[in-house]
């Protein structure tokens, strides 16, 4: 059994659907294989494009058998905006307002830059806005780079008849995005739609999603566990859109 593992079966935290403080592997007893999730705000860019992959390959991971709970920062209503954007099950999905989770599992807190006169809350920005240039977050403009450039090692990310809603921008199917490079894998621009749809929908309800912004630089994490609670796969996210190994399948290793 894995450090790890023991950590998560001791913890207590509050459950979105019902607000009730349980274990988070509450009902989890016949699990054939656990994944669990901990994710940084449910504001974040990764919790909401985590989740969004997991909506996608639903499939996938229910044919496994995979059992699957999720821990973010923020209170209840951030966990209930978050369940309703992405439809991630309220059951499954708990927050930890003070990400001390993240800080037991000794989970990348991201830069900590601090300046004399500001508070908690305000070197937090300061530092991810840092992070997003990609200081103390490898990989990050990289990753953004690829939105917009499009990935022909990546699966198609909308369908052709889906209408894609991404304030600012009007409403269009999806297949616009066949004029930028064809279709059957990510083409360009399309992965930085989705996120720029995220990003409007935190914006617009920012004081839900980020009740306290002194956490706003800490990363997560991804935990796989066999039936004994040994750990099969783990990542551990070392800056901003690094939430997979394989950025291109961020759930490829649910196939192995």
């Amino acid at each position: 059994m894995s450090s790890s593992y023991e950590i998560f079966s001791t913890i207590q935290r509050q459950r979105v659907s019902d607000g009730q403080i349980v274990p988070i592997l509450s009902d989890c007893a016949d699990y054939k294989r656990l994944l669990i999730l901990v994710w940084p705000q449910l504001g974040d860019f990764d919790s909401l494009e985590y989740a969004w992959w997991l909506e996608k390959e639903a499939a996938l991971w229910q044919n496994a058998g995979i059992t699957i709970r999720a821990i973010g920062i923020g209170d209840r209503n951030s966990g209930l905006k978050f369940a309703e954007y992405t439809k991630f099950r309220q059951d499954w999905l708990f927050v930890d307002p003070k990400a001390e989770l993240h800080n037991l599992l000794g989970l990348y807190r991201g830069l900590s830059l601090k300046l004399p006169g500001f508070s908690p809350g305000q070197n937090a920005w300061l530092n991810l806005i840092f992070m997003c240039a990609g200081v103390g977050s490898p990989g990050t403009l990289a990753e953004v780079l690829r939105g917009y450039l499009g990935d022909r090692k990546a699966p198609q990310l909308i369908a052709e008849e889906e209408t894609i809603q991404a304030r600012p921008l009007p409403p269009f199917r999806g297949s616009l995005f066949n004029l930028a490079g064809g279709q059957g894998f990510q083409r360009p621009f399309e992965l930085a739609t989705l996120r720029l749809r995220n990003m409007s929908q935190v914006l617009g309800n920012w004081s839900t999603y980020v009740p306290d912004s002194s956490y706003l630089t800490q990363r997560g994490g991804t935990f796989l566990f066999d039936s004994q609670g040994n750990l099969l796969y783990g990542h551990r996210d070392r800056g901003i859109l690094g939430f997979a190994e394989n950025m291109s399948y961020p759930l490829a290793f649910l196939r192995d």
